[in-house]
């Protein structure tokens, strides 16, 4: 079976305010933006592009093989940054865009193309990924964003709120989850065409989108339709912090060793 021909974009701002000069910081002795860049090579994307605002970020990049493309600092959010690239590459309106998160040096290549494979096997604009949740706490937990889909694959609903509600289990336990209810994390990597990247940056913010404060249900809330698929691998976590990047280099020194 011939390759499945997807892009992958990388959004990489210079400033944050918790973790200034993020894309920069070394995990290892190599930059965070570097190692981004990396796993979407391993992942096989034809062309990957890392959406820039800093030169120095451009100069960390450069002879990693992969395209730089310097694009406005006030973007609003990572994806009004995909939409410029989008534009100024001039995509095909069906070519499929993954966008990884700047931030997640480990993400799995096989995660990478598993959402680009999701939207290629569906005739949603955009795709993510999910996990099955297996902790209570991470439930109840409002920084763990839950998701509920349909049985065509589809999502009808993104939470920070415990979802589903088990009412009668929960009516009697909430340190234990019930068997047999579909508790699922979202993994915050998606795919999409490019001709929507553009359409999705126009839509106006929607009143769900800024109560939960997820951007996803802005596109479900227009009427559009997100393909969810389990992810293969683990996504560990992404980096916000000093403490995650020091998290980051004890586990891969914990790897090295084994």
């Amino acid at each position: 079976m011939p390759a499945l021909p997807f892009i992958v974009a990388i959004p990489a701002r210079y400033g944050s305010t918790r973790l200034p000069a993020k894309p920069l910081r070394a995990i290892a002795g190599v930059p965070m933006v570097v190692r981004v860049a990396q796993r979407a090579l391993q992942a096989g994307a034809s062309q990957v592009v890392v959406a820039v605002d800093d030169a120095r970020i451009a100069a960390a990049l450069e002879g990693q093989g992969v395209d730089i493309c310097m694009t406005r600092a006030d973007h609003a959010s990572g994806s009004d940054r995909l939409a410029e690239v989008a534009a100024r590459y001039a995509w095909p309106d069906d070519a499929i865009v993954v966008n990884l998160q700047g931030d997640e040096p480990f993400a799995p290549a096989a995660g990478i193309r598993e959402v680009a494979r999701a939207l290629a096997e569906d005739d949603a604009p955009v795709a993510t990924l999910a996990t099955p949740v297996t902790e209570a706490h991470e439930l109840f937990d409002p920084n763990v964003v839950k998701l509920v889909r349909a049985a065509d694959g589809r999502a009808l609903y993104f939470s920070r709120a415990p979802l589903p509600w088990a009412r009668d289990a929960f009516s009697i336990d909430r340190k234990t989850l019930p068997a047999n209810v579909p508790f699922l994390r979202h993994i915050g990597i998606y795919a999409y065409r490019a001709g929507f990247l553009a359409r999705y940056t126009g839509l106006s913010r929607t009143p769900l989108e800024q109560a939960e404060s997820l951007e996803q249900l802005r596109v479900l809330e227009h009427g559009f339709a997100i393909a969810v698929r389990l992810t293969p691998e683990p996504f560990p976590p992404g980096i916000d912090t000093e403490a995650d990047l020091q998290r980051a280099e004890r586990w891969l020194a914990g790897r090295a060793q084994t």
